[in-house]
This record gives C-alpha cells, structure tokens and sequence, in this order.
C-alpha cells in the first residue's frame, strides 16, 4: 500500500500531465484564423509546438488545411505528405519562410533525397487551393486546399523547421524533436500514430521523472527541512518527511537520469553535451548527500558544524542545478508549451510557500535563539553559584 506522502506526488505528477495535457489540447482547440476561417479538426503534434487544422471534404476527397508552427522571422516551417513512407524523404511538403524584406512566401518541392535542391515542384498530389502563409505572433501559418493521394484518409504526415540564412533555407536541426517530427493521420477519424512514439513517449517520462524528483521532490523536501523544524510540536515528524522526499526524490531521480543515458546512446551523433554533463553533476552531488545522511553525526558532535554546511551546500547546488536542467530539457525537447507552463506553475509555487514560510519562522527561530540563550546563561550562573 503506498503512503500518503508518496500517494500525494504521484497525484501531482498526474495533475502536471493533465495540466499540460489540458493546456495543449485548449491551444489547438482555440486558435483561431484570420478572415473567421475555421476549421473541423485540430491536431496538436507532439514535437516542435507545431498544430495541424483541417476540413476533410468526403464528397471529393479534399482537405481544407491550416498548418501553424512557431518560428522567427529567421526561420522557416515546413508540412507535407509522404504517399510512400513514414518520413521525410519522398515526400511532398509546403516551406514556409521570409525573404530579407520580410515578405513570407511558400514553397512547393518534393523532397527525393535527404539532400533535396528545394526547386518549385509539382507535388505528389493535387493542391485546388492555395497554398498561402501569414506569419504573425511568432508563428507562421500555411493554408492550402489538397486532395487527398490514393482516395483514402489515412496518410504520413511530416513537419519540420530550420534556420534561414541570407533568406535562404538551410539545414535543420538534428535535435530529437526534428527527428521525430513525422505521424501517421487519418483525416477523416483525427486519430494519428508515430513510427517513433516509443521512443517520444521514454523521452517525455524522462522529462517527468526528473521535473519530479528533482524539480519538486527535492526542493519540497528542503523546505520541510529548513521551516518545519523550527516547531517544536513538528519534531521528529519533519525529519521523516523530509527523508521521504529526498529520497524518493533520488531514487526518480536516478531513474530518470538512467533513461537519459540509454536514450543519448541511441541517439548516436547528437549529444547535448550541457544537458549531459549538467545532468552527470547533478547524479554525482545528490549521491553525495546520499553518504551525508550516512555520516551525519550527532547534534553535540564537534564536527556537526562542518558537517552542516557540506550538507547544506551540496543539497542547495542540487536545487539550482536541476532547475538549470530541466529548463535546458525543454529547450531540448520543445514540448507543447503546457508542460513548460505547468513546471512554471509548480516552481512558482515551491518559491512563494518558501517565502511565506520563511517570514512566519523567522520570528519564531529568533525567539527560541534567545530563549536557548537565557537558558545557557543561567545555567552557567548556576554552576557557578554552585562551585
């Protein structure tokens, strides 16, 4: 049976991810589209903050399609369909990007080898309408007409964004969210499935399990730690609690951090190297603390002192650290902006009962610093007279 405290951070692990699940349904669900086009359907892709809307016209097998992606005005954006394949090479795409005047334009090209020319090209399938692009708010915005390839609804869908240089569209990265930017959808049922949703979904337990070990657990358990104790009726109860989160904490933790390094091995070539080493420092200092409730020594030990500042440099070194890399894990993994917002939420939060905790206590630790004081002063009088 699990316990109440463990019981309660799953609950909140499982808040987080309806919260941004919830977020990124209601981006899609809400966009909305200039001279009050709408559309039937929506589908929030899973890398890239990009979303696809859509009309699907079963009389002639035509789709209405709005794709919209965020980028700068030094980026492009691209969406296609690949009637052979699940994945970029063969298929037939829409680039959206800007010249050096500003003037966003929209290329058609077929995609027949891994390094395409990106001449005009007509396209595996029929285009009625369009294509046309707007760019406003950060995000480029592609409407066309098509006609579905083979009469059937089921198509591989591919997305993707870059730089441009010198209004020339370059390369894209080769970041995980760019490599697994392909789906398989079905236009007429909105239902979509990833050649790559194995490996998507470890990348985002991944991110889970360490946003909540170390971006919450952690920081909760120091909190406990640091205000808890100074009510003596909290006494030895927040120990425990605090125990309970550090090391529940560390065992997500390395958990988390093990999937990391399994899915930088399969990731040959592409190593975020400051994500990595960052993460490396994070394990090494928290199993450190591991051996620092191992060797704690007893409160009238002469060596407590030191033993306290090692314990709490290390623990606080570990807090700012991972907060550090859970922010550069987003940048990594680009997930819808809920996730992102939610993790905001959740620190903003720790942060503001830190605060809160940290004005009630301090009247209270001062008050039972000087009562120790008379104490100790009297005592010593005492033993005086005595002598």
């Amino acid at each position: 049976m699990a316990r109440p405290g463990h019981t309660a951070w799953l609950l909140l692990g499982a808040a987080m991810l309806l919260f941004a699940s919830a977020a990124t349904a209601q981006d899609c669900l809400s966009a909305t589209f200039s001279g009050g086009r709408t559309f039937g359907r929506c589908n929030s892709m899973p890398t890239l903050g990009a979303s696809l809307h859509w009309t699907y016209h079963p009389e002639n097998g035509t789709a209405d399609i709005a794709f919209r992606a965020r980028s700068g005005t030094d980026g492009w954006v691209g969406w296609g369909i690949n009637p052979g394949r699940l994945g970029m090479a063969g298929s037939s795409v829409f680039i959206a990007s800007q010249d050096g005047s500003g003037t966003a334009s929209v290329l058609m090209t077929n995609l027949d080898t891994v390094s395409p020319s990106l001449q005009p090209a007509t396209l595996k399938f029929g285009v009625p309408a369009g294509p046309t692009v707007e760019y406003s708010g950060g995000a480029y915005t592609i409407f066309a007409t098509i006609l579905l390839p083979g009469n059937t609804t089921q198509h591989n869908t591919v997305w993707q964004a870059g730089p441009l240089s010198g209004g020339n569209i370059q390369p894209h990265p080769t970041a995980p969210a760019n490599l697994a930017s392909t789906q398989r959808l079905d236009f007429l049922s909105g239902s979509s499935t990833g050649a790559s949703n194995s490996r998507l979904r470890r990348r985002n337990i991944h991110g889970v399990l360490n946003a909540v070990a170390w971006g919450i657990l952690i920081p909760t358990g120091a909190i406990i730690a640091r205000y808890l104790r100074v009510f003596e009726s909290a006494d030895p109860a927040w120990f425990y609690l605090h125990i309970a989160c550090q090391c529940s904490g560390y065992i997500l933790g390395v958990a988390g951090w093990g999937l990391g390094l399994k899915l930088g091995s399969e990731s040959v070539g592409v190593t975020y190297h400051p994500h990595r080493n960052i993460g490396i420092a994070i394990f090494c200092l928290a199993t450190l603390q591991v051996f620092a409730l191992l060797l704690r020594p007893d409160k009238k030990n002469k060596y407590r002192f030191y033993w306290n500042i090692y314990h709490h440099s290390v623990g606080y070194s570990v807090i700012i650290l991972s907060a550090i890399n859970i922010f550069k894990g987003f940048d990594i993994l680009k997930p819808a902006t809920g996730y992102k917002t939610a993790y905001i939420v959740v620190l903003a939060t720790l942060g503001g009962i830190a605060l809160f905790l940290e004005a009630i206590t301090w009247p209270i630790a001062i008050r039972k610093r000087k009562r120790d004081a008379d104490k100790a002063s009297n005592g010593t009088a005492g033993w005086q007279q005595g002598a």
